[in-house]
């Protein structure tokens, strides 16, 4: 490779979270450069999800989730009214269902006490209440109503987060993947860059927002101690689309679990409904949707909506979550590490991005930009 070129600062991965970074320290004055192994940004988990602005009511008091998410959902509300762009702030209604029964009530108080302590009012409806909310045929025995839960366009966020960064200098490299790396004496990274014009970059700071990609770019930089990268396990969530008419107004999520907020209904700004996504911890990337995991769907999804028509159910699409914690273990916070963390200065990198990293990413990057900057 030729003569190390030099920058101030390097964003990897161009999902939404690296976007907002880009932007925040490109705000701040810095020149930026932003990585992207894909041919296009915003390619993996920032596109294959819900599009779902979320309240902040799942999370454990003074977890980075609890608090980012609160803060990010305030901010990108405004950002999103401030811009002009596609969103709704169409409430929620997590339910509890018939057949769920008592251990499924006990499990909602529970996350309307973590909402209370992030600050999050969720008021409790009964069976009846939140059925006359949803008369499209919802059926539960008591519910929590988020009001503050809303859904998005995810493509025109990343996009006015990309014109704000570019608009302040940020450049962004397309199909330049991080392949290796060296912590520098003094400080800084230099990076190997592939593509079709291997390059290599020093910079005094670098921020790994690589997403699926973050535990193998950590590990390629020399001088990172490998026991300050956290594990990777590949959760895929799969959707479903509704054919016919959106049922409900709201969202609708039942009771969440150990992995993931459950088989929850969302819709997208054109009005076409959906259901997903499930749980499928996988060993590799594959992106693949099975058909005949439409049976399980029905099942989970008639236990909040009986008149769920036969056939009525399509593959959509799936994603997949970085999670931290293997199958099995109790749900892990988004790991922030700053350059102390790391123990690389001017090195800083994120993992477990998972959800709620969509809402959050204003903030995420602005706590980010903080270390950075």
């Amino acid at each position: 490779m030729s003569t190390p070129e030099t920058v101030e600062r390097v964003v990897i991965g161009a999902g939404v979270v690296g976007l907002a970074v880009a932007r925040a320290l490109a705000l701040a004055g810095r020149e930026v450069i932003l990585l992207e192994a894909a041919d296009a940004f915003g390619t993996e988990t920032s596109s294959r999800n819900s599009e779902v602005i979320h309240a902040g009511v799942y999370y454990p008091e003074g977890s980075l989730k609890a608090r980012l998410c609160v803060q990010g959902r305030r901010m990108l509300y405004a950002y999103l009214a401030e811009r002009g762009l596609p969103h709704d702030r169409c409430g929620k209604l997590i339910v509890a269902s018939r057949a769920g029964g008592a251990p499924e009530i006990a499990a909602l108080r529970g996350v309307q006490a973590r909402a209370a302590a992030a600050g999050v009012d969720l008021p409790w409806l009964s069976g009846a209440e939140a059925m006359a909310l949803e008369p499209g045929g919802l059926d539960c025995v008591a519910a929590l109503e988020s009001p503050e839960t809303g859904i998005l366009d995810s493509h025109a966020l990343m996009l006015s987060l990309l014109g704000d960064a570019e608009a302040a200098g940020t450049v962004l490299a397309l199909r330049s993947p991080v392949v290796g790396g060296r912590a520098l004496d003094g400080g800084g990274v230099e990076l190997d860059v592939g593509g079709a014009a291997p390059m290599r970059l020093r910079a005094r700071g670098v921020v790994n927002c690589a997403g699926l990609g973050a535990r193998a770019v950590g590990l390629s930089i020399a001088g990172v101690p490998p026991e300050t990268v956290p594990p990777l396990h590949l959760a895929r969530g799969v959707y479903f689309s509704l054919s016919g008419k959106a049922p409900f107004r709201r969202l609708i999520y039942p009771v969440p679990g150990p992995a993931s907020l459950g088989l929850h209904y969302t819709r997208d700004l054109g009005g076409q409904g959906r259901f997903g996504p499930d749980v499928e911890w996988i060993d590799r990337i594959d992106y693949t949707v099975d058909p005949g995991r439409a049976a399980l769907f029905v099942d989970g999804i008639r236990r909040y909506w009986p008149g769920l028509p036969d056939g009525a159910l399509a593959p959509a699409y799936a994603g997949i979550r970085p999670k931290v914690q293997a199958p099995g273990t109790p749900a892990h916070d988004f790991v922030l590490l700053s350059p102390r963390e790391t123990r690389v200065p001017g090195y800083t990198a994120l993992h477990g991005i998972e959800s709620p990293g969509l809402t959050s990413c204003l903030a995420i990057a602005d706590c980010v930009a903080e270390w950075t900057a």
